[in-house]
């Protein structure tokens, strides 16, 4: 009998017009590639934008799907305060949180506060062997 699929939530900070899409698919990808199945707002709630959502209806279901994963996976190279929050939950929830950060960026101390572990990376390519060796 196969194993059950991991679920892992990519946090990251949304843009209106997707112009961090493919960044968003190469990290989804990544997890993937890792053996996780990838839960991402943008894509799998809103479609890319195409579903709107009143903002208490969004943040529901954004927990809802949060709360149905064993892992956070949080791209924190761009701050976003949708992003703490949802790392903040996932700590509060006892999900492990994992941030992800361009070398070249500033983590802030808070979010290095609760997470599990901290990758940086130069390219997104660099992720699913990073990932592969977490222990969760």
């Amino acid at each position: 009998m196969p194993s059950p699929i991991r679920k892992a939530y990519l946090a990251i900070k949304y843009h209106p017009n997707n112009q961090n899409r493919q960044l968003i698919e190469k990290l989804a990808s990544a997890l993937e590639q890792a053996g996780w199945s990838s839960q991402v707002v943008v894509r799998d709630l809103e479609d890319w934008g195409r579903i709107v959502f009143t903002p208490r209806e969004l943040m529901e279901r954004t927990l809802d799907l949060l709360s149905a994963c064993e892992l956070c996976v949080v791209e924190c190279t761009e701050k976003g305060v949708g992003v703490g929050l949802e790392a903040g939950y996932a700590h509060a929830k006892g999900i492990p949180v994992i941030l992800l950060a361009r070398h070249d960026s500033h983590v802030s101390t808070t979010l290095r506060g609760i997470a599990s572990q901290v990758i940086l990376y130069n390219s997104p390519e660099e992720l699913p062997e990073q990932i592969i060796n977490l222990n969760y």
